[in-house]
C-alpha cells in the first residue's frame, strides 16, 4: 500500500486581526498575540503590506486577515503563501536548449522601492517578476517580442510602487 505524499499545507491558518482606531493607528494580533510595530513607530493603514509580510513570515505561510474598522464594518481576506521560487544557476559550460544564430539581447529594467518578494507586474504586461530580498526589481525583456515598445511600467502588487523605465 502506498503512503500518501506529505502535504505542505499547515493544519491551521493563522488569524491576523487588525483593529483600526479613530486616530488612524492599528492594533495587530496574530492568533490572539500582539504583533508589535517596528521600534519607535506605530502601525498605520499604510503599514498593511509590512504587517502581512511580518505576520505571514515573509509569505512563507498563508494568513487569514480580518480588518475591523472604526464604523463597525469588518473586512476579511486570505493571503496565500508565496514560497520563494527556486533559483537555478546556469553553469558556465551549459548551453541553451534552443539557440538562434543571432539571439536578440534582452533589455534589463531595474527599479527599487518594492517590498521584498512582492509580485511585480510589467506593463505592457508581458509577465510578472518577484522583488528581490532588498526590494529591487529586475525585469529582462526581449525587445524582439514587443516591437515598438520603448517604455515599461513595473507595478508592485502589494506596495503600489510604480516605476516607469525606458528600454535601453
Amino acid at each position: 500500500m502506498k503512503t500518501p505524499p506529505a502535504s505542505s499545507a499547515p493544519v491551521t491558518i493563522p488569524l491576523v486581526v487588525l483593529t483600526v482606531h479613530r486616530n488612524g493607528t492599528i492594533t495587530v494580533t496574530r492568533d490572539g498575540t500582539m504583533l508589535p510595530p517596528p521600534a519607535h513607530s506605530t502601525w498605520r493603514r499604510s503599514s498593511l503590506p509590512e504587517i502581512i509580510e511580518h505576520a505571514s513570515e515573509r509569505r512563507a505561510v498563508p494568513v487569514w486577515v480580518e480588518v475591523h474598522e472604526t464604523d463597525g464594518t469588518c473586512f476579511t481576506d486570505l493571503f496565500p503563501a508565496q514560497p520563494e521560487p527556486a533559483r537555478h544557476e546556469k553553469s558556465p559550460a551549459s548551453k541553451p536548449r534552443h539557440s538562434t544564430p543571432n539571439p536578440t539581447p534582452l533589455a534589463e529594467v531595474l527599479a527599487e522601492g518594492f517590498i521584498p518578494g512582492e509580485d511585480i507586474a510589467i506593463a505592457r504586461v508581458t509577465g510578472h517578476i518577484d522583488a528581490g530580498k532588498d526590494g529591487t526589481a529586475r525585469a529582462l525583456i526581449d525587445p524582439a517580442e514587443y516591437p515598438g515598445v520603448s517604455e515599461v511600467v513595473l507595478v508592485g502588487r502589494v506596495s503600489g510602487t510604480l516605476a516607469v523605465r525606458r528600454l535601453p
